[in-house]
C-alpha cells in the first residue's frame, strides 16, 4: 500500500481513489500517495479551483509540484486506472471502445510554453485524443488511452502540403493508433468493438491489420466512395436497398440541440469498398468487404434537421437484431463527448494555470480519472438502478445526503438503492426530480457531489465539537 494510503479509508468518497490508483508506480511511494490524495480531493469538489479542492496552501503546492515533476507523466498517472478499466471490461463479453478528439483551448494562458495553434494562430492550446471503454449497456468503464499533441504555429494554413502526405504523416493516423492502443490495453479481451464518428471514416482504418477479436463501427462521411455495385457509389447503393423496418431511438443532446426521440428507417447491405484511386498510403490494394447500416429519419419534427446516419462495420448484419445492436452501440459513442464535456465544463481544465504544456497534460490526465468517475456514477445508476448504493457510498455519506433532504424524517432502516441515492445527490445539485424530468444528468450530479462534501465536513465538525457530558464526581451534591 502506498505510504499514508490507510488514511483514505476514513472517508467514503475517497475510498474509490485508493482502490483505483493503488497500483500507481512512479518509482517513489510519495508520488503514488500523492496521486491518490489528489484524485480523491478533486473528486470531492468537482468544479472547484485547485486551491479550493486541496483545502490549504501546502496541499495546493504539493499538487502543482506533482504535475511539474519530471518523473510524472500522463501515462504514469493513468496506468493504474487503465488496469482497473481493463478489469471492469473483463466482466463483459463485449466492450465498446469509443475514440474521439477534442481541443483544449488555453488561449488566455500567455505564459504557458509548448502550446500550439487551434482554429487560428490567435487560438492556442493542445489537441487531445481519447479512448473510453464502455459496456454494451452504456456504462463508461474508464479511460484506456490519452494522446496529446501541439500543432506547430508554422504549419498553420499549409493544407495543400498536408494533402500530399501519406496518412502516417498526418494527424489522421491517430485513428489507426487508437485501434492499436485499444488492443494493447485489452490484450486478453474476447471481443473489442472500436467505435468512431465521421472523422474516423478512413479507408486505411478499415484496411489495417487488426486482432481477430477486434471489430470496427464507424459513421461514414464519404458517401461517394466507390463500391462494387451497379450504382457505383456507396450512397446510391444504400439508397437502392429496401427499407427493412422502423425503430425509435433517443437522440442524445449535442451542439445546443436538446435530446429527442426520432423514428428511423433502417436499411442494411454488405458491400465491397474499393481503394481510392488517388490514395496515398500503405493500405493494401485489395478491396474491403463491409456491412453498412443506414438509419434515416423520414419525417423529422418541424424545425429539426433529419437524422441521417450511415454506419460501416466489420460486424455482420444478419437481421433486425444485429442492426438494432449496432445502432445502440453507436449511440453509446456519445459517452465520450460527455466525458469531454465533464472535463471542460465540470472539471474546468481549461482554467488550470500551469507553466508548461507537459505539466498541463499531466494535470488533464489526473482530472480525466475524476471526470470518468462522475460519468460512471451517472450511468451506473441508470444501468443498475436497484444495486445497493454502498457500491459508491459508505453509510455516513448516504445518511448525510438523506438528512439534508429529509431533516424531520428518521433514517431508512436499510441502505437505499443506487438510483435513489444518486437522485438525492442530484437534488442537492439542483435536480428537481419531477415526473417529466427523467434521470439526473452529470451536471446536477457534480454540483450535488460538491455540496454533499461541504455537508459532510460540517457534519464531522459538529460531531467533534458537540458538548460532552461532564465527568462523574465523587463529591456529595450537598
Amino acid at each position: 500500500m502506498p505510504e499514508g494510503g490507510g488514511r483514505f479509508l476514513e472517508g467514503g468518497i475517497m475510498n474509490w481513489a485508493l482502490e483505483e490508483l493503488l497500483g500507481a508506480d512512479f518509482g517513489d511511494l510519495r508520488l503514488s500517495d500523492r496521486v491518490i490524495q489528489l484524485v480523491g480531493k478533486l473528486s470531492e469538489r468537482p468544479g472547484a479551483s485547485v486551491p479550493e479542492a486541496c483545502g490549504d496552501m501546502a496541499a495546493t503546492k504539493a499538487a502543482y509540484r506533482f504535475w511539474n515533476n519530471a518523473a510524472v507523466s500522463p501515462k504514469k498517472v493513468l496506468e493504474s486506472h487503465v488496469q482497473q478499466t481493463a478489469r471492469r471490461a473483463s466482466e463483459h463479453s463485449v466492450v465498446l471502445v469509443a475514440q474521439d478528439t477534442t481541443e483544449i483551448n488555453l488561449t488566455g494562458h500567455r505564459k504557458t510554453t509548448g502550446l500550439g495553434y487551434l482554429g487560428s494562430t490567435e487560438c492556442r492550446g493542445l489537441m487531445m485524443h481519447n479512448l473510453l471503454a464502455i459496456s454494451p449497456e452504456g456504462t463508461p468503464l474508464g479511460v484506456l488511452h490519452e494522446h496529446f499533441w501541439a500543432r506547430p504555429p508554422e504549419e498553420m494554413g499549409k493544407r495543400k502540403s498536408r494533402n500530399r502526405r501519406t496518412l502516417s504523416e498526418k494527424e489522421s493516423q491517430r485513428w489507426l493508433n487508437g485501434v492499436t492502443a485499444a488492443e494493447a490495453a485489452l490484450p486478453d479481451h474476447p471481443h473489442v468493438v472500436v467505435v468512431g464518428d465521421r472523422e474516423s471514416d478512413l479507408y486505411d482504418l478499415f484496411a489495417m491489420a487488426r486482432n481477430s477479436r477486434t471489430d470496427l463501427l464507424v459513421r461514414i462521411r464519404d458517401r461517394r466512395r466507390r463500391v462494387e455495385h451497379p450504382a457505383k457509389y456507396l450512397g446510391n447503393a444504400i439508397g437502392e436497398s429496401p427499407a427493412r423496418c422502423e425503430t425509435t431511438v433517443e437522440v442524445p443532446r449535442a451542439d445546443g440541440r436538446p435530446s429527442r426521440q426520432a423514428t428511423l428507417t433502417l436499411r442494411w447491405e454488405q458491400l465491397t469498398v474499393r481503394r481510392p484511386a488517388n490514395h496515398l498510403g500503405e493500405a493494401p490494394e485489395e478491396p474491403v468487404r463491409l456491412w453498412f447500416l443506414s438509419a434515416r429519419e423520414e419525417n423529422p419534427p418541424p424545425g429539426q434537421s433529419p437524422i441521417d446516419w450511415l454506419l460501416a462495420s466489420t460486424l455482420p448484419i444478419h437481421g433486425l437484431k444485429d442492426a438494432l445492436r449496432l445502432l445502440t452501440w453507436y449511440l453509446h459513442r456519445w459517452r465520450i463527448e460527455q466525458f469531454h464535456f465533464v472535463l471542460k465544463s465540470g472539471c474546468r481544465i481549461e482554467r488550470l494555470q500551469l507553466e508548461t504544456a507537459e505539466a498541463m497534460k499531466t494535470a488533464i490526465a489526473t482530472f480525466s480519472i475524476v471526470a470518468w468517475r462522475l460519468l460512471w456514477l451517472t450511468y451506473e445508476a441508470r444501468c443498475r438502478p436497484q444495486a445497493a448504493c454502498t457500491r459508491v457510498l459508505d453509510e455516513e455519506t448516504w445518511q448525510v445526503a438523506y438528512r439534508a433532504l429529509h431533516p424531520r424524517s428518521p433514517l431508512p432502516a436499510t441502505s437505499p438503492s443506487l438510483l435513489e441515492a444518486t437522485r438525492w445527490i442530484a437534488r442537492l445539485g439542483g435536480f428537481l426530480g419531477r415526473k417529466h424530468d427523467g434521470q439526473p444528468g452529470v451536471t446536477t450530479l457534480w454540483r450535488g457531489w460538491r455540496r454533499l462534501e461541504d455537508l459532510l465536513i460540517g457534519y464531522r465538525l459538529a460531531a467533534n465539537i458537540a458538548p460532552q457530558p461532564p465527568p462523574a464526581s465523587n463529591e456529595d451534591c450537598g
